[in-house]
C-alpha cells in the first residue's frame, strides 16, 4: 500500500434494537422501553481506536445522543469527528421530504448542541439514499451539510444504486461531497467488502485481500464502517423476526472485535474529511 494513502474510517452509533432489520418489530415508541446498550460497546470500540492511535468518523443517531449527551462528548473529546444519522433511523424513501428535513435538523441541532461545533457529514439510516430518494441531497445543502456517505453502489433489497461511482465524487446538483460505501469490481458486478454485516459474513482474509486490491491495484482508499452493537455477542435477541433479519444481524457478532482490531493492524485509517 502506498506509504501515504489513508483510508476512511466510520462509526454508525446505534442502539442493537434501532437498526432497520427489526425495523418491522420494534418501533420508536417502543426504543424507551428496551435496555440500552450503546454506551458500553462504544467505549469498548473507543478503546480499541486509542489502542491504535486511530480517528474515525462517528455518525450517531439524535434521538441516541439526546438520551446519552455524555457519550457524545466523549467520542468528540477523544478526537474524532462526529457526524449525523438521522434522528430516528428511519429509511428516507419510505418518508416525505418534510419528515426527513425535519427529522435530519432535528438530530444535526442535537448534535451541534451537545459539541458546540458545526456537523457536516451525514449519512442515511440504512443507505437508504437511493434512485427514489435522491431528493434528500438538495435538503441536506440546505440544511448545512458538505459530505455524505450514504450511496452504496451495489444491488440491494433495501438499497443501492448499482451504477454509482465507486470512489468519492461531488454531486454537481448541491455541491455535496459523496464518499460511498466501498465496493470490489469482480466479474461486471459491485461486490460489497466495506464493513457491517459483510465484514461478519465474509472470512477476514477475503476482506483483507479485496481491500489490499483496492489500495494497492486501484490505487484508491476505501470507507469502511462498522456499528456498536456488532461487538456485543450478548445483547438481547429478536427472536420474533424474520429468518434473513436474524441471520444478517446476528451472524459473527462474536468474531467483530477480533477482527476489527485486525483490520486496524493492517491499514491506516482517518476521520472523513470535514467538507
Amino acid at each position: 500500500m502506498p506509504e501515504e494513502l489513508y483510508n476512511y474510517l466510520t462509526v454508525d452509533v446505534e442502539e442493537y434494537f434501532q437498526v432497520a432489520a427489526f425495523a418491522d418489530i420494534v418501533r420508536p415508541h417502543d426504543w424507551p422501553a428496551i435496555s440500552s446498550r450503546v454506551i458500553p460497546c462504544t467505549d469498548i470500540l473507543l478503546d480499541i481506536l486509542d489502542e491504535f492511535q486511530v480517528r474515525a468518523t462517528f455518525f450517531i443517531v439524535g434521538w441516541t445522543a439526546k438520551r446519552h449527551p455524555q457519550l457524545v462528548r466523549r467520542i468528540h473529546d477523544r478526537g474524532h469527528r462526529i457526524g449525523c444519522h438521522s434522528y430516528l433511523h428511519r429509511k428516507i424513501y419510505e418518508i416525505s421530504p418534510e419528515e426527513f428535513r425535519k427529522d435530519t435538523r432535528d438530530a444535526k441541532d442535537i448534535l451541534e448542541e451537545i459539541i458546540g461545533r458545526p456537523v457536516t457529514a451525514y449519512r442515511a439510516p440504512s443507505y437508504s439514499i437511493t434512485a427514489k430518494s435522491l431528493w434528500a441531497l438538495p435538503i441536506l445543502a440546505e440544511l448545512g451539510f458538505t459530505v455524505d456517505s450514504s450511496i452504496f453502489p451495489i444491488l440491494h433489497d433495501n438499497y443501492g444504486i448499482p451504477d454509482s461511482p465507486r470512489f468519492p465524487y461531488t454531486h454537481t446538483s448541491c455541491h455535496i461531497r459523496e464518499y460511498p460505501i466501498t465496493t470490489v469490481r469482480v466479474a461486471s458486478r459491485n461486490l460489497p467488502v466495506g464493513g457491517g454485516g459483510y465484514f461478519r459474513l465474509f472470512p477476514y482474509w477475503f476482506t483483507r485481500f479485496f481491500l489490499n486490491r483496492i489500495n494497492q491495484r486501484e490505487n484508491q482508499p476505501f470507507i469502511f464502517y462498522i456499528h456498536p452493537w456488532e461487538i456485543d455477542p450478548e445483547q438481547p435477541r429478536f427472536e420474533q423476526a424474520r429468518l434473513l433479519s436474524r441471520f444478517r444481524h446476528y451472524n459473527n457478532l462474536h468474531k467483530t472485535a477480533g477482527r476489527f482490531k485486525q483490520l486496524l493492524h493492517d491499514f491506516r485509517f482517518r476521520p472523513l474529511p470535514a467538507n
